[in-house]
């Protein structure tokens, strides 16, 4: 038996118990670059699109254009993953997104506003590529701590995100060192990010932790089952837990993106200083990701239902806070969006969870992928309603709305604990692939 031989443990449980800590360890470096290359272009995109047109209106659709991109490009990189495993599929979604910071410094230097667009869509990719690695984080956990491995994944967005914004000002800098308008150059430190974070995931994470899931199960990788978006949807309805999961994970996504991306508007309407807003955006932030590793014991020791339930709950609150906040108060906007980014997490990390385990390991990754393409497609279209809303109805009206959306998916928490007789998602007989 040579040395290497001998490194290789023998127990398929070990196997995966080292191979799933290398893989979570591999995945929070590379979120934490692909939270700096995400946050940092992503902070001036609406500055760089009212620099190019002059509208402040037709500046909100640069995040329109990256939660739609974000949303087209979760189908071909499941795809992918399905296909090849996780690690083709991530260095994919951030070499896509790399292009795309490419065509929008093109598109500074052209002063050509399509362009940016253009370009905004292809750089929602890396948005993709960080909401699919949660996934990967999950395929060789165990199913007591599944929710733990996934929100830990999403909690080392946290650092990326926080240092991003703040490199604006020395990326300027570069741009002026290249002849390049300022604010492209924001975008070029997004493509060096991204490109580490790329080269993080193409050489450390092997082996392919999806790959090793498949092995361990005894199935055939080379013959895996890449779905349709329709068959996934069927997947899905097959599992009253899968449908709720989706339906979970979509509202949460979309009540937080179309609240938050009007919140700063609101608050510079009532006169307070873009410092203030950045505070209130910074804590938004804090509570989208740093309570993570909290909601995963969460998910994992009190159950996948009652933390997504307390996630509605805790939304509801958070918009009736920021909508009925006396004006220019910052104590409720900064409660309100706190509570906005708590609520996000317990949905997305316990939603996630449970459509992890109510899906066919066998077509899981095509099935995640149709979920974040939902996700990213619905808060996408709130996102541009958001806007509308506020315009002709105003700030508290789209607070109120937020909260009606909530409702019929907190019914259908209440229906389907019912149907299911109490049974959890581990519990139920796995749905039959098409």
């Amino acid at each position: 038996m040579t040395a290497a031989t001998a490194r290789i443990p023998a127990d398929p449980a070990v196997r995966a118990r080292d191979v799933q800590r290398r893989t979570v360890r591999v995945l929070m470096a590379s979120q934490v670059l692909g939270g700096i290359g995400s946050s940092t272009g992503f902070s001036l995109s609406t500055l760089l699109a009212k620099e190019l047109t002059g509208n402040a209106a037709l500046a909100g659709l640069t995040g329109t254009f990256t939660s739609l991109g974000a949303a087209f490009a979760a189908i071909p990189l499941s795809r992918v993953m399905a296909a090849r495993g996780r690690r083709p599929g991530l260095v994919l979604g951030y070499s896509t997104a790399i292009a795309g910071t490419a065509v929008i410094v093109l598109a500074a230097r052209l002063q050509a506003f399509w362009l940016l667009l253009l370009g905004m869509a292809l750089f929602g990719w890396a948005s993709a590529v960080n909401l699919q690695a949660r996934y990967a984080g999950t395929d060789l956990a165990p199913a007591e701590r599944r929710g733990r491995a996934l929100s830990v994944v999403i909690w080392a967005v946290t650092i990326g995100s926080i240092l991003g914004p703040n490199l604006a000002r020395p990326a300027e800098g570069t741009a002026r060192a290249l002849g390049l308008p300022p604010l492209a150059g924001a975008f070029l430190w997004s493509g060096f990010a991204m490109a580490g974070a790329a080269l993080v995931l193409g050489l450390l994470l092997r082996p392919d932790p999806l790959l090793v899931a498949r092995e361990l199960r005894g199935e055939d990788a080379a013959a895996p089952r890449k779905l349709s978006l329709k068959e996934s949807f069927a997947v899905i309805g097959e599992s009253p837990y899968a449908v709720l999961a989706i339906a979970v994970v979509a509202v949460s996504h979309t009540v937080m993106v179309s609240v938050m991306s009007m919140t700063p508007v609101h608050m510079n309407s009532d006169g307070m200083s873009v410092t203030v807003i950045g505070v209130v955006l910074s804590v938004h932030i804090a509570g989208m990701y740093a309570f993570s590793p909290l909601v995963g014991a969460a998910v994992d020791r009190i159950g996948r239902i009652p933390v997504l339930g307390a996630g509605m709950a805790i939304l509801a609150v958070a918009c009736l806070i920021v909508g009925t906040a006396p004006m220019g108060s910052r104590t409720h906007m900064v409660v309100g969006l706190l509570l906005l980014g708590v609520g996000w997490s317990c949905g997305v990390v316990a939603g996630s969870t449970l459509l992890t385990e109510s899906t066919p390991d066998l077509v899981r990754p095509s099935v995640q992928g149709a979920s974040d393409f939902v996700m990213q497609g619905s808060s996408a279209g709130g996102a541009a309603l958001a806007g509308l809303v506020v315009g002709t109805l105003g700030y508290s009206w789209l607070a109120g709305l937020a909260v009606a959306l909530l409702s019929p998916v907190a019914v259908l928490v209440v229906v389907t604990v019912m149907r299911q007789g109490g049974r959890s998602a581990r519990e139920d007989p796995a749905p039959q692939v098409p």
